[in-house]
């Protein structure tokens, strides 16, 4: 079964919407998706037969709300969901600021217009080119000058195992200058459900503009899911991202920054602990200093066991004209058994020469000594691993700025 077809789509009546679809489509056609032979997939490609012919489901939503029935967070949030690729168009209680709108709504009062599509080539990215081919569910977040959010935008996604669907969203977040926001996505699902879920994030952080995102992303053992979220940063602003990786058959994140004017900050963090036979984790990023004085750090760490695989790709571009910038990346990670594997490519692009830039990655396994130092004292040889594990991943943890946020999602990770 092809992956692009030919169904009714809202807004199928708007030009400037069916050629953004046309658009995609038309790049998605000419580049496939990816395979051995495409660089940036070449750890962690796979094939449409994995997907197991996935549908498109055009349908109305039929959610009654009983897969978010039991949703507790420790902390404040607006809440918003999505079942099944299809967002819950609701009444939200919004604070002054704040514009929320599905995406169709936001294109029909042109809000969107100057952002949808317009933070990457889709020639670049396969799997947002299948996106931008069904363009239709998706959110249109904005966050007013100089406002600034005292709770968190909580998305949650999670799907049944009723039908093996393909789910499109695209999200567009504007943080405008000076203004201050969290954003937490969390990915679950039914244990028995097979699906793919292909999310794109367009991420816009105005002048001197805070925006924090974290994902968390434990989601069926049969699942695919493929983000992308690309980011664009202007002068002062401050773009921190963390994701904590769980169950999935095959997930990708995929994080595409660029730094735009002088002060502009990016951070990205994640973690990633394996444990199912042939599970594959790929975190990749991108992250492009095209001005002076801006500034990344990355650091991430995994543990891998069974015979799962886990994959980082990490590129820091540095822009001829973009001096005294700093760049750093920094990968670790842990094998707990002979049949774990870690792929890991750190990459630097230096086109000037006065800047600050390091990247660093090791693998290893737990230390022995370490481990017989607590059985000495009374602690079981899986308690010590568990302990040494959680310790070893806490350092990520550690770096979230909400604590509250960061230890909602340690106490299920």
């Amino acid at each position: 079964m092809s992956l692009l077809q030919n169904i009714n789509l809202w807004g199928d009546d708007i030009p400037y919407l069916s050629g953004l679809r046309e658009k995609n489509r038309i790049s998605f056609e000419k580049r496939g998706l990816p395979d051995s032979k495409t660089e940036d997939w070449r750890f962690s490609y796979f094939k449409q037969d994995d997907m197991q012919n996935p549908v498109i489901d055009n349908e109305p939503i039929k959610c009654e709300g009983h897969c978010h029935s039991n949703d507790k967070l420790p902390f404040n949030a607006l809440q918003i969901r999505y079942c099944n690729g299809k967002l819950h168009i609701e009444d939200w209680n919004l604070p002054n600021g704040v514009v929320i709108k599905s995406l169709i709504e936001a294109v029909y009062d042109g809000d969107i217009k100057s952002y949808l599509n317009k933070s990457f080539n889709p020639d670049d990215f396969p799997f947002a080119a299948l996106n931008g081919a069904y363009l239709e569910q998706g959110l249109f977040i904005l966050i007013e000058r100089g406002t600034v959010l005292s709770e968190p935008l909580y998305i949650k996604y999670h799907n049944s195992a009723d039908k093996n669907r393909l789910c499109n969203i695209r999200n567009t977040v504007v943080a405008e200058n000076g203004a201050k926001a969290t954003v937490i996505e969390h990915f679950c699902a039914e244990e028995n459900a097979v699906y793919t879920q292909n999310v794109v994030n367009e991420i816009f952080v105005g002048n001197n503009a805070e925006l924090n995102h974290y994902v968390w992303q434990n989601e069926a053992k049969s699942a695919h899911h493929i983000s992308l979220n690309s980011v664009q940063v202007k002068s002062g602003g401050n773009y921190s991202a963390f994701c904590a990786n769980g169950t999935c058959k095959f997930s990708r994140y995929e994080s595409y920054v660029r730094l735009l004017q002088s002060g502009a900050a990016a951070e990205i963090n994640g973690v990633y602990k394996l444990s199912e036979t042939e599970q594959v984790c790929d975190i990749t990023t991108n992250i492009r200093h095209l001005s002076p004085h801006t500034y990344s750090n990355q650091l991430v760490k995994g543990v891998a066991k069974v015979r799962a695989k886990g994959v980082f790709q990490g590129q820091i571009h540095i822009a001829p004209d973009a001096q005294q910038c700093e760049g750093h990346q920094l990968h670790r990670a842990l094998l707990l058994n002979d049949g774990a594997e870690i792929d890991c490519k750190p990459e630097l692009e230096v086109f000037a020469d006065d800047v600050k830039c390091s990247h660093g990655a090791s693998s290893g396994d737990l230390d022995k000594e370490q481990i017989f130092y607590m059985q000495a004292r009374g602690i079981s040889e899986d308690e010590a691993r568990k302990i040494l594990v959680d310790a070893y991943l806490n350092e990520v943890f550690a770096l979230n700025k909400n604590p509250d946020i960061s230890e909602w999602i340690k106490e299920q990770f």
